[in-house]
């Protein structure tokens, strides 16, 4: 029987997560046999009703319902569950606190505690001065550099009407891109090649 794939994703306070919610039932429709969770920052609920998803959702306060020292640990229990993680949006500031090594919160801990063996893809989105902004720039080559893939940002009119770089890729995009590195991942696990160096390879080639 085949190994159910085990999808963590994680949204941040972007007007871009109002896609959230089509995200996870078009994962879902693409393939039923999908396991996913989800994270979220406070912020990002701001963008839509956490009722319209049905799957696990995580948030800060969750992360220190634990009694006792040894007590399982939620950032590290996810991430040992996840096969993958995407992080769909990423806004500017979560951007500048993972490519600074920050973890304030339930999802920069979770990406702080990430095995670098699996794939992590995120998704940037953000008003188009900032994207032009000289440190934006860095901080994702940064994030790239770590071995993190990046899905691009398309240009279109903003929600704050400007126009230009700056918003997060189709829902389409980015489930396409957690399809392809599953079944990259799949296969590797069936030939025993699994690192994250070798996913990324046979995807470009």
């Amino acid at each position: 029987m085949a190994t159910r794939s085990r999808v963590l994703i994680a949204c941040t306070g972007s007007v871009a997560a109002v896609k959230i919610p089509l995200l996870i039932k078009q994962l879902q429709q693409t393939d039923p046999t999908f396991e996913i969770q989800l994270v979220v920052t406070k912020n990002s609920l701001f963008f839509f009703d956490t009722n319209a998803v049905q799957v696990n959702i995580y948030q800060d306060e969750d992360e220190w319902k634990w009694n006792n020292i040894g007590d399982p640990i939620l950032h590290i229990e996810l991430r040992r569950w996840a096969d993958i993680m995407v992080i769909c949006p990423l806004d500017a500031n979560t951007l500048a606190k993972i490519a600074n090594g920050l973890c304030d919160n339930l999802l920069t801990c979770i990406v702080r505690a990430w095995d670098q063996k699996k794939p992590l893809l995120f998704a940037p989105a953000m008003n188009t001065l900032m994207w032009e902004h000289v440190i934006t720039k860095k901080q994702i080559e940064t994030l790239t550099g770590f071995g993190y893939i990046e899905i691009p940002c398309v240009a279109k009119k903003l929600a704050c009407a400007d126009v230009g770089m700056g918003a997060m890729a189709s829902v389409e995009t980015i489930v396409e891109k957690i399809v392809e590195y599953i079944a990259v991942l799949q296969h590797g696990h069936s030939e025993g090649a699994e690192t994250k160096t070798e996913v990324k390879e046979s995807l470009e080639t």
